[in-house]
């Protein structure tokens, strides 16, 4: 059951987010407003979270050499007495909101120590082809600890570490012929694995130098070409490493390449993410997803004339895209009408100062090698022809930022979505913000695009198709990226199955597939679009469905708790509380489909 009064606290809790004649239509509370913001009851464990980012920042901060065994030795001193210390808190004596926060914290203090781990693994793996590491970081370290600078001994260092790094690089040529002849080899993974950490060492090598650099006459007379001969000699390793190992060439600069990380490792994600599921169960809840929406691609097909060919209807769709210039009038009316159709029809509160605020980017062309469609929150950027692209890659940018395909798009990135999710976040719970999740974040845009399509906001099967071919898109995101990191699909796979199954454009598909690769993003992210649609959807089937929240009471609630793993979300909702030795065990999905149940 859901909390009791429990409008009442989502009335109380909310920075003007409730409407009244206190809101004014804009940004100004009034006293009464204020007065009951100030009442709002706080978790136990705020400051105790604080306390905790304020700590692990300043030591990382202080740790610059990621590859330095004092980081990770301090760090680790830092995370075991944390979860110590947490152990020995009065978990039972706690609220809900400070029980739920307890098991949120120590899930991220075990994680960042997780991650200490998977760092070392990969300094491990990439070991033997960078023996001089350690003359680099204790370098880096005497900065830190304001060890007394002997210069002539440091320019003996820096010639000695030129050797170490031009020997490191003929050895890692030779370990290349064997993949060039056909044998094992050094992977391109294992390369790119290389050049982040060659990278980071030429970081901190430069940080070391610059700080005395012109600061100390006699240091720099002893060290500026020992320095310049190192650096130069870093730089051609890094070089060979990208363009031999990697295959980024001058050629080739956009080659996609990335570092599988493994079944255990996602295993590993996913428990700190609280989803109870292998990869291989997520992707048979894509592979029933996508099943459904290629049933309802067929019927929309049939309506436009199409038969049974939905491509033919999707290809007819990309072609009502608007002339250049006319973009930015289009997602605003997108956005107004998104918004007009959630007051309509009473689904969530939409603060004017919300509606007021957001604004409007064009996308670079660079940037849309990477992320070929719109992205959002308070700032919607806008992924359109720019007159500096070539012909070709003009005409897939339209045909990929349709009419349709936005008309489904707006709404995901401004109000509900993205925009509606960071200005509530910014006013709730904020020391949250350390437990933030894409299982949250994005699974709430795509679990809007669901309940929108169940409250008919699509109009045609036009607007169908639209609507359909990101749903799609999100069932396959989930297949194509876990069978990367699994190790079981390359790229070019990746590509040729978007293509393939949801229709994209070749430079599209390019695009995603970069993003999730090597675009900086973490091996679950592209899983947590339609994966935390569906747990917010099992939680509005258990909640609203039933019966016990309307479809406001419920949205409001689920935004009042900020950004947290949505299992949590569930417990703030129902009012059961976690156990302090919570593991993760909603098996969301047999709540929308019981026959999947164990």
């Amino acid at each position: 059951m859901p909390r009791p009064m429990l409008r009442c606290s989502i009335l109380t809790g909310l920075l003007l987010l409730a409407p009244g004649p206190c809101f004014g239509g804009g940004a100004e509370p009034d006293s009464a407003e204020l007065a009951r913001l100030s009442a709002v009851p706080r978790s136990e464990m705020v400051a105790v979270i604080r306390r905790y980012q304020a700590d692990e920042g300043a030591l990382s901060r202080a740790y610059r050499a990621d590859a330095s065994p004092a980081r990770a030795e301090r760090l680790a001193r830092l995370y075991d007495g944390w979860l110590s210390a947490l152990d020995g808190m009065a978990f039972e004596a706690m609220s809900l909101d400070g029980k739920v926060d307890w098991v949120l914290l120590r899930n991220t203090v075990e994680r960042d120590r997780h991650g200490l781990k998977i760092s070392a693994d990969h300094l491990a793996e990439v070991g033997p082809y960078t023996p001089f590491a350690g003359t680099v970081v204790e370098l880096a370290e005497a900065r830190r600890t304001l060890v007394p600078l002997l210069p002539a001994q440091s320019a003996a260092r820096l010639d000695e570490l030129k050797k170490q790094i031009e020997a490191a690089k003929k050895d890692f040529e030779e370990k290349l012929k064997p993949a060039e002849g056909g044998g094992p080899g050094v992977t391109p993974a294992t390369s790119k694995r290389l050049l982040d950490v060659l990278e980071g060492l030429r970081g901190d090598l430069s940080d070391w130098y610059g700080f005395w650099d012109g600061y100390d006459p006699v240091f720099t007379w002893w060290n500026a070409e020992p320095y310049r001969a190192a650096d130069q000699a870093l730089d051609g390793y890094i070089r060979v490493v990208r363009e031999r190992g990697a295959g980024i060439t001058p050629d080739n600069p956009d080659a996609i390449v990335g570092s599988p990380i493994g079944r255990e490792a996602l295993l590993a994600d996913l428990k700190f993410e609280m989803i109870p599921y292998s990869p291989e169960e997520l992707i048979a809840i894509a592979d029933r997803e996508m099943a459904w929406c290629e049933a309802e691609l067929l019927k929309a097909a049939a309506e436009m004339g199409c038969g049974d060919d939905w491509k033919q209807a999707l290809e007819r769709v990309k072609q009502t895209h608007l002339e250049p210039g006319e973009q930015p009038r289009l997602i605003r009316d997108l956005a107004n009408e998104a918004v007009a159709f959630l007051k309509e029809r009473d689904l969530i509160t939409v603060p004017p100062l919300a509606e007021e605020v957001w604004r409007m980017d064009m996308m670079s062309p660079q940037r849309q090698l990477v992320t070929p469609f719109f992205t959002g929150g308070e700032v919607i950027s806008v992924a359109f022809p720019a007159a500096s692209m070539a012909h070709e890659q003009k005409m897939m940018s339209l045909r990929g930022n349709n009419v349709h395909f936005a008309r489904a798009t707006v709404f995901h990135e401004l109000i509900p979505g993205h925009h509606l999710q960071q200005f509530v976040c910014a006013r709730n719970k904020t020391h949250r913000a350390p437990f933030s999740t894409p299982f949250w974040t994005e699974g709430w845009a795509l679990y809007w695009e669901m309940l929108m399509w169940d409250q008919g906001f699509q109009k045609s099967p036009q607007n169908r198709i639209g609507m359909l071919f990101w749903r799609t898109h999100r069932c396959a995101r989930i297949m194509f990226s876990l069978k990367y990191q699994l190790g079981e699909w390359s790229p070019q796979q990746c590509i040729d199955f978007l293509i393939d199954k949801v229709g994209h454009e070749r430079a599209n598909a390019e695009g995603e597939v970069r993003r999730t690769v090597a675009g900086g993003y973490g091996p679950l992210y592209q899983v947590a679009y339609m994966i935390g649609g569906l747990q917010f959807r099992a939680l509005h089937h258990e909640l609203v469905d039933s019966g016990k929240m309307s479809n406001r009471d419920f949205h409001d609630a689920v935004m009042a708790e900020a950004n947290i793993p949505v299992e949590m979300v569930r417990a703030m909702l129902t009012g059961e509380a976690p156990p302090r030795d919570f593991e993760t065990r909603w098996r969301f999905d047999e709540l929308l489909h019981p026959a999947q149940k164990k």
